[in-house]
């Protein structure tokens, strides 16, 4: 007996995301968190293009773009001594930056835009729950056991005190950086927690007259002399505009951690701002810690963990969220298509493979974004060695009409362009590629970078890759390749010459029970390559096809239509870990119960 198909342990972005996605999806999900509501302050803020895309996907996109202020609000990320002090240097952020803005555009139907965690939180978690997922505050999760077939929780209901259990087929560990559920299923770790404390200072204060004109949304404020650490560096940023902000700072760990009172919250915002005549509520002070540590794997069993869980590190890149809500972008349809009795759960083992890998990558790049302020604080002649007063004199090099100031001027400026390995890595945010037991090689070498892998986007086809943005014509509406593929289903993608893949995916469908979505691309279709954007990046003949997974990553790919329905056979069956002989005999599939198995069977959809 069960309680729900999938527990899911905590409603941050990456709980609240699977509930989202496991919803529509058609599986039955349930959520608890300890806390009466969900997040309380900003956290984390910056949505990137990859995660735009998600969201198209799931057709919450037009909620959060209406709360979320766009690339052009947040402009640059600024260097000064204070809001009305000196400038030092500017970096526009991401797409927002002349050379790139083409870059970002050609990449994506989708920009990169901000929105406070305690914004988005409420958007997920309320079309999840409209689209079927139940949601319990005020519980908390104990222990777990799993076996077999399931998975039983012990938790704890803080309103009432009592203690009771909830089984399940799997369950999501969702909880956080000090995740319960990882430490529980003996997740192993690398890397290390608490390497340097942060302060976090919430507060109101109208800067419109400061700031609107020249929309920054970080402002890294250098001023030696304040009460923010040993160098004087604080970072204001940018939480609505331009009446909510939040200041952060670094402390050192081993001095314990410091006691600030509103009266020296406040006093710290009109040193960083810089002007004396701002009302200031201060809404929170609290702290955190920098982290550096990853899973190498990411379940045990019945038992997934996700987001922060697996994960931690600081908020550098802005990596936090995004990752999270794209890890559950992998797992969710695998679970569904086992759930269904549509895949073997071989499929849930390339969650490991293949998100793994990049948690790592992410947790790196963040804690090399911070060491890259090194050499800001070099060329500025900031050191906590120092006093306030040398170090401002060491600043002040830079107005002067010598050697030296030209030399440092010069220096600074390669500094701060170092920082777009933070602020403008659009090649970190797009250029995954999974090596998995879910995509099927084609026997091509990946290809070489041509530009810096972080910081430029490569399109790529090759099976492992997300399918590139293309813009396409459906009779009459612009929509993108992207918007063609996801929702659950496979689809698979031909050219004028290789309609026989129309008929394959049909008799595969109705074979294999799953739901594939056939397009061909042109003149006289549904959809036409009007501008020629899809010729440049399928890498594959017209009658070649791309099948692409539910996730819109590649999965297979074929250069020609010889033995369509055998080839496309092989190929699905190999990432749901099915066996290719079976043709259409579900036995051993995990089914999501008998007495649901006969309503699992989705529509078949056929489409040109």
């Amino acid at each position: 007996m069960y309680d729900t198909d999938v527990l899911i342990v905590g409603s941050g972005p990456a709980g609240s995301s699977a509930a989202l996605m496991l919803s529509t999806y058609g599986i039955d999900n349930l959520v608890i968190t300890k806390y009466r509501w969900l997040a309380d302050t900003p956290r984390a803020h910056y949505k990137n293009q990859r995660t735009m895309e998600v969201f198209r996907d799931l057709n919450v996109a037009g909620e959060i773009l209406a709360k979320a202020s766009p690339k052009e609000i947040m402009g640059n990320v600024v260097f000064c001594t204070s809001l009305v002090g000196d400038e030092l240097g500017r970096l526009p952020y991401g797409a927002n930056r002349p050379q790139r803005q083409s870059d970002y555009s050609l990449a994506s139907p989708a920009e990169h835009c901000d929105l406070p965690q305690n914004l988005l939180e409420p958007i997920l978690l309320s079309n999840a729950a409209e689209r079927g997922s139940h949601v319990r505050f005020d519980t908390e999760f104990l222990r777990l056991d799993q076996d077999e077939h399931g998975v039983t929780a012990h938790v704890l209901d803080r309103l009432k005190r009592e203690r009771y259990v909830i089984r399940a087929k799997y369950l999501i560990g969702a909880d956080g950086g000090n995740s319960l559920v990882a430490e529980q299923i003996g997740l192993p770790m690398e890397g290390h927690m608490g390497l340097a404390g942060s302060i976090s200072i919430i507060l109101q204060a109208d800067l419109s007259h400061l700031v609107a004109h020249r929309p920054g949304y970080l402002w890294w404020v250098m001023q030696p002399g304040a009460n923010v650490g040993g160098i004087g560096m604080g970072l204001l940023r940018m939480v609505r505009p331009w009446n909510e902000w939040q200041i952060v700072w670094g402390y050192d760990m081993s001095a314990g951690e410091p006691d600030v009172s509103e009266i020296d919250a406040v006093g710290i915002a009109r040193q960083l701002i810089g002007d004396d005549s701002v009302d200031i509520t201060i809404r929170s002070v609290s702290t955190w810690t920098v982290n550096q540590k990853y899973a190498t794997k990411y379940s045990q069993g019945r038992v997934f963990c996700m987001g922060d869980a697996v994960h931690r590190h600081p908020p550098s890149n802005g990596l936090g969220s995004n990752t999270s809500i794209q890890d559950s972008y992998n797992l969710a349809w695998k679970m569904a298509m086992v759930l269904k009795g549509q895949a073997s759960d071989r499929l849930l083992s390339t969650y490991d493979q293949e998100r793994a890998p990049i948690g790592k990558q992410i947790v790196e790049r963040a804690n090399r974004s911070i060491e890259q302020f090194g050499g800001i604080f070099s060329v500025l002649g900031l050191d906590a060695n120092l006093d306030a007063e040398q170090m401002r004199a060491n600043m002040s090099v830079l107005k002067e009409a010598s050697a030296a100031g030209v030399e440092k001027r010069r220096m600074l400026r390669e500094a701060i362009e170092l920082k777009s390995y933070e602020f403008a890595t659009q090649g970190v945010e797009l250029n995954q590629r999974y090596e998995s037991d879910a995509v099927c090689p084609d026997g091509t070498a990946q290809p070489a970078w041509q530009r810096d892998p972080e910081l430029y986007y490569q399109a790529s086809s090759r099976p492992g890759a997300r399918l590139p943005h293309a813009w396409l014509d459906r009779q009459g509406t612009q929509v993108s390749s992207l918007d063609v593929v996801g929702k659950g289903r496979f689809t698979l993608l031909t050219g004028l010459n290789g309609q026989i893949w129309l008929e394959a995916a049909k008799r595969l469908s109705e074979e294999l029970n799953i739901e594939i979505a056939a397009h061909v691309i042109g003149p006289g279709h549904a959809l036409q390559d009007l501008y020629g954007d899809w010729a440049d990046v399928a890498e594959v003949p017209e009658d070649g096809c791309l099948l692409v997974r539910p996730d819109a990553f590649v999965a297979w790919r074929k250069a020609d239509s010889a033995a369509a329905v055998d080839s496309l056979r092989t190929a699905l069956c190999e990432v749901l870990g099915r066996d290719s002989k079976e043709q259409g005999d579900r036995d051993g599939l995990i089914r999501s119960g008998d007495e649901r198995a006969s309503a699992a069977r989705p529509d078949m959809a056929m489409t040109e």
